[in-house]
C-alpha cells in the first residue's frame, strides 16, 4: 500500500485536511502574519482541490497535525481541477 502525509488544520473547532503539495511552513507565516497584523484573509486548498478563504484574527485558535494515510492520486493540490471530497472535509 503506498501512503502520504495528510496535514489537518483546524481554526477555532473548524477542521480542514490540506491538499499535498501545501506548503505548511508557509500556511504558518501566512496566519502568524495575519494575526499580526489585527486580521485577514488567508487562503489555502484543502482535500479535493477547493480553495478555502479563512478570516484570520488574533482571537483565531489554529491548530495543526500530520499523519499517514492511504495514497490518493486525486489530491493534487490543483484547484482548477476539483473533484468531490465529502468524506475529508469535517465542516
Amino acid at each position: 500500500m503506498q501512503t502520504m502525509e495528510r496535514t489537518r488544520i483546524a481554526f477555532n473547532g473548524a477542521e480542514f485536511f490540506l491538499a499535498q503539495g501545501q506548503d505548511v511552513p508557509d500556511l504558518r507565516r501566512r496566519i502568524e502574519e495575519a494575526m499580526r497584523a489585527g486580521g485577514g484573509f488567508v487562503e489555502f486548498v484543502v482535500v479535493g482541490n477547493r480553495a478555502v478563504s479563512l478570516l484570520i484574527s488574533a482571537a483565531t485558535q489554529v491548530a495543526i497535525s500530520v499523519e499517514t494515510v492511504e495514497f490518493d492520486g486525486r489530491d493534487t493540490g490543483d484547484d482548477t481541477a476539483p473533484y468531490d471530497s465529502g468524506d475529508f472535509d469535517l465542516l
